[in-house]
């Protein structure tokens, strides 16, 4: 009997652990629709070349040797795995919480539930730098971010390394549920040390401190990417779990999935209704972004509060990556699509209201989480920005970016007939 109850529980640990990355790979789709919606017609061809080679390219790398680095286990030269169902059923039955308490699953499962966060973490940077970087500095940047940089932070957080062999991050309080530092704030860090190199789109700022806007060609694309994102996020939250088969696990799923849902609700109304005041105009890219802020606020955490509690944080989280966007503008950080704000100024966020509702983690913990990823990423990843730039090059010509780097990189126009004549 227990050994049919084994083998059940294993079948849906994996089933589940399956679709939930199939779901966090549809955000691919998501922040390529939100990206396409938000740059210039000139421009989409290439976001949407970069979204699917970064995804791609984060696959291929990841297998080679980012899931080494994180967890300590490669795929890329292995055959098909064979499981030995007695050694399993041994491994488990010898625990102390016997078959219903640790996660059982393949290892297949989790490289490829793995292997789609690291994707969404190179999305991040993708819209940050867009309409005036080339496309294969961009490309040999995603390389290096997939293969070592965020495996590498990924090992000291979720893989339980010592940070360069000094402390672990968990033994200080650090706790991240789904990513909220580990991903977002992670992508939003390396967006950030290529915008401060890339600097902004030309005619992004005029003189005396005037900002001018740069509306996005579609909305309606936008719109959809972000509940496409949306969608996915129930993967990204719920699959973080870890497993389904059993009474208290599944009722942690559905909590997540309701607190998830709530969360990108209320921070949706509230970066409206804060855009109305602030604007005097319903603004749709603040509620977009308001959505998917709250939705990275409550990724930290999304299984400890309690329905209300994810209302507020997402509302917290709406309401910051209003003024985040606002403040960086006058900054003059150019960003087309508000993804440094809603991804790590929101992102840390989600860090500081862990320890709110869950008592395993302190708020010392998290700022020194925060700290180490942060300072990970930016550096790292701003020496391999400067690499690029001083070699190859990071930004297309003004004529190139004038004219829309769809042509100069791809030689393809996404609304042909809209831009001729």
């Amino acid at each position: 009997m227990e050994q049919n109850i084994f083998h059940l529980q294993y079948a849906l640990d994996t089933f589940y652990f399956l679709i939930c990355g199939a779901l966090v790979m549809w955000m691919a789709a998501g922040f390529s629709m939100l990206e396409a919606g938000l740059v210039r017609a000139k421009n989409t061809t290439e976001i949407l070349t970069k979204n699917i080679a970064l995804y791609s390219i984060s696959c291929i790398t990841y297998l080679a040797c980012g899931y080494q680095i994180m967890y300590g286990g490669g795929y890329f030269l292995s055959g098909i795995e064979t499981v030995d169902a007695n050694a399993v059923l041994s491994e488990f039955a010898n625990r102390e919480e016997g078959f219903t308490g640790g996660a059982i699953y393949s290892k297949a499962s989790d490289f490829f539930f793995q292997v789609v966060f690291v994707a969404t973490a190179m999305s991040i940077v993708s819209g940050a730098v867009a309409e005036r970087m080339k496309l294969w500095s961009f490309l040999a940047f995603t390389v290096v971010l997939t293969a070592f940089i965020y495996p590498m932070e990924g090992s000291w957080t979720w893989g339980g390394e010592a940070v360069f062999g000094w402390f672990t991050l968990a033994d200080m309080g650090f706790s991240d549920f789904a990513g909220s530092g580990i991903v977002h704030l992670a992508g939003a860090s390396a967006a950030l040390a290529g915008v401060l190199l890339l600097g902004p789109r030309k005619g992004k700022y005029g003189a005396n401190g005037r900002i001018n806007a740069i509306p996005g060609a579609n909305l309606p694309l936008a719109t959809l990417g972000t509940f496409v994102l949306w969608m996915g996020w129930f993967g990204f939250n719920g699959g973080s779990v870890l497993k389904l088969g059993d009474i208290n696990n599944s009722h942690s799923v559905a909590m997540v999935f309701l607190n998830t849902n709530a969360a990108a609700a209320g921070g949706a109304v509230a970066a409206l209704i804060l855009a109305k005041i602030l604007f005097k105009k319903a603004d749709l890219t603040m509620a977009l972004n308001g959505a998917l802020a709250g939705l990275v606020a409550i990724t930290a955490e999304p299984s400890t509060p309690t329905a209300l509690q994810a209302t507020v944080f997402g509302v917290l989280g709406g309401l910051l990556v209003v003024l985040a966007i606002v403040s960086l503008d006058k900054l003059k950080i150019d960003d087309p699509v508000g993804a440094i704000s809603v991804h790590g100024v929101v992102g840390f966020l989600g860090l500081l209201l862990v320890p709110i509702t869950n008592g395993n983690a302190s708020f010392s913990g998290q700022l020194i989480g925060a700290t180490t990823i942060f300072a990970w990423v930016f550096i790292t990843s701003l020496v391999v920005w400067f690499l690029l730039k001083v070699t190859i090059g990071i930004r297309v010509s003004e004529e190139e970016e004038y004219e829309g780097v769809d042509k100069s990189d791809c030689g393809l126009e996404a609304y042909p007939e809209f831009t001729r004549g």
